[in-house]
């Protein structure tokens, strides 16, 4: 009898942590969502996709989880379920909608599995999903920039310039405004610029239902940024602006890359010019560029990752430009002032090769540009005019055959052919054709050729080609003065405060409980969580069982801010990093949070005799 006793007390408590098991457990209670620690103050309102946590069950061997957009959880409202949840808390793995209702939009409820079955349903616990604010403008206000406040929750914004009619996406709080400014320097154009903005979220898993999930919060009202007139003189940096500022009295670290302010249009050589162009560098001289930014007209600059403006190849779209506004496009390859050809980092776009390798949810649509700078300290900068050359008339004839479609041609001499030029071929047909690449005597096509043309055919570049060249030496412009240093150091992520982590599960003896203190015990998988961090689209979590030298035992990828992690009984110590698929180069990842050390033990139970 007495064996029999025992056997079912060890089983009671390795299944539920508890002692003893009621005969008829009762539904879970006090369920509740929070974003870091189940002991929260309890809300209903969320900018970010909150983790769930209820009190355990007696005798409760596992929950079932669920997600509705109706407190009645009818199947087809089912937004997110989970089924053999071992602890009394839950990680969702995908972005729920921004969505309000009467009196909420979205409901959670939690059933136990005993061995008697299931429990009934816990009381459903209603909560919104909402924006925490409409962008406002940000002071001080510097000519060409437009700056908001940032929007908790949100993974980036899109920015509506009113009079030019069109909107682009952003992560950053910051825009310039190079669409007023590109070949029209004068008050008409630049004085008064109206724009909204609105936060967004990037979107990631798949709701049961095929719920539709809006990625946007609402737009702001009209806003009006006034410029002064453009500032003439000498071309001078100014500043970097982001969180902080950083200009020649001050050096200090960015979190983001920043924006760049300037102001003159004057060369070293007294020449003005009407656009200009960012550079970065890693050397005090300005030789080991880094970055390379978008040819602008305004008097700042942000990088954006969807794409400079379409500049105008041949005086006459020069002379289009100077009454509408440009939108996207492809930048022509330009040249440095020595005769390099270089084109901005605005359109490096980062890779599409099917595996989403650019680490955006797959939701997301855009193919954005590689614009981040790297966690790598100090960094200098200047800014350079760039001059609009026009080229004169370049005649060359077909090296080879080519028929219709064709995207390459092959030419006598391709010596004065660029990029972005448009050139007739043939001449009885003739037709247009953009090139897009230049590689020595062949050029490939922007599109297929709709006609066929023989060896010796005329190939002509017309007279009145732009070309877009640096005005300046780099090395020139730093020495004579115009030169700045900023330095890009993207914040760990925080996993805990004081010390102790943001970690929550089912206690040795079996309670619900957020940790308190360094070191916390939890039986079972706790769930952990991290605040969100500027530019970081996923985060990667490593656990190991020792501090160091770190040994990692597993890792996950996961877009969501908390994680169950699937650790055994012992001693464990995990870390949480960013990362940043739109960074330069192929290492995406940000620095590790500090380790945290947490204690996963076996369940506690007492002999019942």
């Amino acid at each position: 009898m007495v064996c029999a006793r025992l056997a079912a007390a060890v089983a009671a408590a390795l299944a539920v942590a508890l002692p003893t098991a009621a005969a008829d457990a009762a539904a879970p209670q006090n369920v509740h969502a929070f974003t870091l620690r189940a002991d929260e103050a309890i809300t209903h309102t969320f900018t970010r996709t909150p983790s769930f946590a209820w009190n355990p069950v007696a005798g409760a061997k596992s929950y079932d989880f669920e997600l509705s957009t109706s407190r009645s959880f009818p199947d087809n409202g089912l937004v997110w379920q989970t089924r053999g949840v071992k602890s009394p808390a839950a990680a969702v793995p995908l972005a729920l909608p921004w969505a309000t209702g009467n009196p909420y939009s979205l409901y959670a409820h939690v059933r136990a599995i005993t061995q008697r079955g299931p429990t009934a349903w816990s009381k459903p616990f209603g909560f919104n999903m909402r924006w925490s604010a409409v962008p406002a403008p940000l002071t001080p206000a510097y000519p060409g920039l437009l700056r908001w406040n940032k929007v908790a929750g949100a993974s980036g914004y899109m920015v509506w310039l009113v009079d030019t009619g069109h909107w682009f996406t952003t992560r950053s709080n910051m825009a310039d405004e190079r669409e007023y400014y590109a070949f029209h320097q004068n008050a008409a154009w630049t004085g008064a610029v109206h724009w909204r903005v609105r936060p967004m979220r990037w979107l990631y898993g798949a709701t049961d239902n095929g719920l539709p999930v809006v990625s946007y919060g609402p737009w702001s009202p009209v806003y009006t940024s006034y410029n002064p007139p453009f500032s003439t003189g000498p071309l001078t940096a100014q500043a970097t602006v982001s969180n902080v500022v950083s200009d020649s009295g001050h050096m200090r670290t960015h979190e983001t890359t920043p924006a760049f302010v300037y102001h003159g249009d004057t060369s070293i050589w007294r020449s003005a010019s009407e656009l200009y162009r960012v550079l970065v560098f890693t050397d005090e001289d300005c030789l080991n560029t880094v970055f390379r930014g978008a040819i602008v007209g305004s008097p700042a600059y942000v990088p954006r990752e969807v794409g400079p403006l379409g500049m105008p190849t041949d005086t006459t779209s020069m002379l289009a430009a100077r009454s509408t506004f440009l939108s996207f496009g492809q930048e022509p390859e330009s040249k440095t002032a020595e005769g390099i050809n270089v084109k901005t980092n605005e359109l490096d776009l980062a890779a599409d090769d099917g595996t989403n390798a650019t680490g955006l949810p797959p939701s997301q649509v855009v193919k954005p540009a590689k614009v981040d700078l790297w966690d790598s300290g100090r960094y200098y900068w200047t800014v350079v005019p760039v001059k609009t050359i026009a080229g004169t008339a370049v005649t060359t004839t077909l090296a080879a055959p080519a028929t219709p479609g064709d995207t390459t041609i092959t030419v006598a001499n391709a010596t004065s052919i660029s990029v972005g030029d448009t050139l007739t071929v043939g001449s009885t047909p003739s037709e247009p054709a953009l090139v897009n690449a230049v590689s020595g005597n062949l050029v490939t096509l922007a599109a297929g050729l709709r006609n066929a043309y023989g060896l010796g055919d005329t190939v002509v570049r017309p007279s009145g080609g732009i070309k877009y060249v640096d005005g300046e030496l780099t090395q020139d412009a730093c020495a004579s003065g115009r030169k700045l240093t900023f330095a890009k150091q993207s914040e760990p992520v925080v996993t805990g405060q004081a010390g102790t982590p943001f970690a929550s599960g089912l206690s040795p003896d079996g309670k619900l409980v957020a940790a308190r203190k360094p070191n916390p015990r939890f039986y079972g998988q706790p769930l952990v969580a991290w605040s969100p961090i500027p530019s970081a689209g996923q985060y990667e979590v490593q656990w190991s069982k020792k501090l160091y030298p770190w040994a990692t035992r597993g890792s996950q990828v996961t877009w969501a801010t908390s994680l169950k992690v699937p650790l055994s009984p012992g001693t464990w110590y995990y870390r949480v990093r960013g990362l940043d698929y739109l960074m330069m180069g192929s290492k995406p990842q940000m620095s590790w949070s500090d380790p945290v050390r947490i204690v996963v033990t076996k369940p506690r139970f007492r002999v019942v005799r």
